[in-house]
């Protein structure tokens, strides 16, 4: 069932909003992201309605000798419609993670199996990067560590375009890879994996931070693999005391490492904020798809087979190539479609 007094309350709200936005009163930018967000509700709403209009003016005109017939022919088809309609609104109308719209910044680790770990963290990164491309966002590295392989001992990139974490956010776990390394003369199937973490940017309103509360440490940096010859003290490591939080940047200028290194704290404090309020409202933090909860393995990458497999939603796919050449949209459209159903059970419950 469709609650009738919200679909009210919505429309209400949203023609406050656009007369307040004639009249050029209030925070119009603030005004204009919550009207911005309405609106796709508001015209699933008035899909509903004038459905529903149709349904009871096609019943009405059964009692109409002339018109029956044509009555008796439409009823059918916009009954059909009906459920289709209902759900288009009601998933409309589930809440909405005021993160979504957000940036993000997405940090990559091996886990488990050494230099092989390395490489396919490496590789993981490379298809976030395609997946970018591919829906026109951009790709910042914020902090790259790389091992003498070319996998990658860490890397922290930031991720900007339209509705980014809404997108990326279920990719936080433990990625499980099963293939023969290239360093491995036997053939053997190797087991390792990587550990991704996706976090929608903090913004300075979100987390307000004690220059008390920060050690900053300058340190002296150097090009990959020591080659370069003169250093210069611009990397930049800021522990932040409360939590021991430490995050490091070392690009070339010092100015752009501290700013670099304080927006990357902002967002690791901002996601502690959040999953200690997905703690606060549910005790069962594992039901929770996208809660911050990365210590189980999500997803398994069987490079023999050439099967992906997402562990939480049980979807199997033979199609490794295209995903690791960002081909992700199938998996991550099942992971949202997953998550939709449980918000939708729990309204309904």
């Amino acid at each position: 069932m469709v609650p009738v007094d919200k679909l009210e309350q919505i429309t209400e709200r949203f023609e406050y909003l656009e007369a307040k936005m004639s009249e050029g009163g209030g925070d119009i930018a603030k005004l204009g992201r919550e009207y911005a967000e309405l609106r796709p509700v508001v015209e699933q709403i008035n899909d509903y309605r004038k459905l529903l209009g149709d349904l009871e003016e096609a019943k009405a005109l059964l009692s109409d000798p002339e018109m029956k017939s044509l009555a008796e022919e439409e009823l059918p088809a916009l009954k059909a419609r009906l459920p289709e309609v209902e759900r288009t609104l009601q998933l409309a109308l589930l809440p909405k993670d005021s993160a979504d719209a957000r940036p993000a910044l997405i940090e990559i680790r091996p886990g488990t199996g050494g230099d092989e770990a390395a490489l396919f963290a490496g590789d993981l990164l490379r298809m976030y990067q395609r997946y970018a491309e591919a829906k026109g966002w951009r790709v910042e590295i914020m902090e790259e560590s790389l091992t003498e392989l070319g996998g990658i001992k860490e890397v922290v990139a930031r991720i900007s375009g339209e509705g980014v974490f809404a997108r990326l956010k279920f990719e936080s776990g433990v990625h499980r890879v099963q293939r023969v390394p290239e360093t491995e003369s036997g053939g053997r199937i190797h087991t390792s994996a990587a550990t991704v973490a996706v976090l929608p940017e903090a913004e300075d309103v979100d987390i307000v931070i004690d220059a008390g509360d920060l050690r900053i440490d300058t340190m002296r940096s150097s090009g990959a693999g020591g080659q370069h010859v003169n250093t210069t003290d611009s990397a930049v490591r800021i522990t932040h005391l409360p939590t021991g939080i430490v995050v490091t940047s070392s690009e070339k200028s010092q100015h752009q490492n501290r700013a670099n290194a304080m927006q990357v704290l902002k967002t690791r404090l901002f996601d502690l904020e959040r999953q200690r309020a997905d703690a606060e409202r549910a005790a069962d933090r594992k039901a929770q798809v996208g809660s911050g909860d990365r210590s189980e393995r999500i997803r398994t990458y069987n490079f023999p087979q050439g099967r992906m497999t997402d562990h939480r939603i049980g979807l199997t796919l033979y199609k490794l190539d295209q995903i690791m050449q960002g081909d992700l949209d199938e998996v991550i459209d099942a992971l949202i479609a997953d998550h939709q159903a449980g918000l939708l059970a729990e309204m309904q419950a």
